[in-house]
């Protein structure tokens, strides 16, 4: 028989090599055909195509070319070389039934690993994968988003996208996760991946058309302040959303910004970006105004060390899934559907205590919360303590219930931890850039006024008469602090709470 190669190819060691290597290319090779035929190709499937398999290639050559120089050192030193297989004689029955058996094995074992690994790339696809099993480090972050709401939507969907590209760049640039979390040398809490995020046009806007956002929504919010009453109060806001589709109305609102016609262009100088001092805007007109902070002396040169970046959904929205929600929100949420019992006296504020105490672990902070609240009651309201049981433990259940997902002491996770830029209530937010104190060259300043975002229609306290003017109600502070609230930042107190 006439061989095609020279004779230091003709080794067992070189010809398995390249049999792994020519099943490797031919599986590379079959992956990158069917991710292209495939309607929504699975994000996990670029590391099979472009890390284990060319991983699996390049040993292979490796194998292959060891064996072609370990062929041509035996050649040298006078060893016997070339292909030596054993002889399978099919007339004779021991050597055709261990034929039978091995070729019968070969394709079970086949068939069993064909399935396994699919079920294994399947599973490594899954939510599960992503915040139990290798990311066990992501407690916080899966408990945070099976409560979010974007809990339907895969891990991968959005820390990934389709296509192989981002997924080999997530997990080459994630290649020291996995040896931090394998010799515990990861930080507590594990930062949020601001830098490496994939752009929100090819995540968020597969979902979310923003040329779509307009008109206005109403939202009601119901609050209780922390005294003894827990005196209730409601605002009625009208959200002005507004848009980015010229076609559907004027683009104005708060998706003014997201308007694809508009540029929006700002430098942080925190890795977390919210410290910005430099603003630019490019209206469709090509109109361009730049703000600079009058707080921030930072000159031209000092500017240009830091990165620029054009506004998208993320800027806003930079925890559209892993939330975790101030103590005082999640208490008015609960106690607005009566799941806490406003009647019971200082509920609002021996809940918000129990939650913000210090604690050393998730367990230790359940059972500490039913005694502190227990023991509040029993000492304070003994009467109540007794003929209000049933309420207090629901109370109780409810606050380790509101712990449980937003607080992990071992990671060194809470809501302080985690700026989350929608609104202004308990985080800078919308103040990081409109707070009065950005202003052009011209003189027009980025406006912080409370009717540029939203309207109040009507505000009410408790029983009292309730205030309604559909041109907007004039706000009111539920605690008397003058206007204390006009020149400062609502997160200045309520970020301690």
């Amino acid at each position: 028989m006439r061989r095609i190669f020279p004779p230091s190819f003709y080794n067992v060691l070189t010809l398995i090599g390249t049999a792994v290597a020519s099943v490797s290319f031919g599986l590379i090779l079959f992956l990158i055909v069917l991710e292209t035929l495939t309607e929504n190709p699975k994000p996990y499937m670029g590391i099979i195509a472009f890390v284990v398999l060319p991983s699996i290639m390049i040993i292979g050559i490796g194998v292959m070319i060891f064996g072609i120089v370990r062929e041509h050192r035996r050649e040298r030193t006078g060893k016997p070389t070339g292909l030596h297989l054993p002889s399978i004689d099919l007339n004779n029955p021991k050597h055709r039934t261990a034929f039978l058996a091995f070729s019968l094995g070969s394709i079970l074992l086949l068939v069993f690993s064909a399935f396994g690994s699919f079920k294994a790339y399947e599973y490594t696809d899954s939510d599960q994968f992503c915040g139990e099993t290798c990311h066990k480090v992501m407690a916080p972050e899966y408990t945070a988003y099976q409560y979010s709401p974007h809990a339907r939507v895969g891990c991968v969907k959005c820390h990934i996208g389709p296509g192989a590209g981002w997924f080999v760049r997530s997990k080459l640039s994630g290649a020291y996760q996995l040896y931090a979390t394998t010799f515990n040398k990861y930080p507590r809490p594990i930062p949020t991946p601001i830098q490496n995020l994939r752009p929100a046009q090819e995540t968020c806007e597969q979902c979310h058309w923003p040329k779509h956002f307009f008109n206005e929504k109403q939202l009601t919010n119901t609050y209780y302040i922390s005294d003894e009453k827990n005196t209730k109060w409601k605002l009625n806001l009208l959200m002005k959303i507004g848009g980015g589709n010229i076609e559907a109305g004027p683009t104005s609102g708060i998706h003014w910004h997201m308007n694809i016609a508009n540029e929006v262009t700002y430098v942080p100088v925190d890795s977390q970006r919210q410290v910005i001092p430099w603003i630019r805007t490019k209206a469709p007109d090509g109109k361009v105004i730049i703000y600079k902070s009058t707080e921030n002396s930072l000159t031209e040169e000092d500017l240009k060390k830091y990165r620029s970046r054009r506004m998208d959904c993320i800027d806003c929205h930079n925890r559209p899934t892993h939330i975790y929600h101030p103590p005082a929100r999640s208490v008015n949420h609960v106690m607005s559907l009566g799941w806490i019992d406003p009647e019971l006296p200082n509920v609002k504020s021996i809940a918000i205590k129990a939650l913000e105490n210090t604690y050393s672990t998730q367990q230790v902070a359940l059972d500490s919360i039913k005694v502190s609240i227990e023991d509040f009651y029993r000492t304070q309201y003994p009467a109540i303590a007794s003929s209000r049981k049933t309420q207090i433990d629901r109370t109780i259940a409810e606050v380790q219930k509101i712990y449980s997902r937003n607080y992990f002491p071992e990671m060194q996770v809470n809501w302080k931890k985690f700026n989350n830029n929608i609104g202004h209530m308990y985080y800078t937010g919308c103040f990081r850039c409109h707070d009065g104190k950005h202003v052009s060259e011209d003189g027009k300043v980025l406006s912080r006024d409370c009717n540029v975002c939203h309207t109040i229609l009507s505000q009410q306290f408790e029983a009292n008469k309730v205030q309604v003017d559909l041109g907007g109600v004039q706000y009111r502070h539920p605690v008397d602090i003058g206007d204390a609230w006009k020149e400062m930042n609502c997160s200045d107190c309520h970020n301690s709470q």
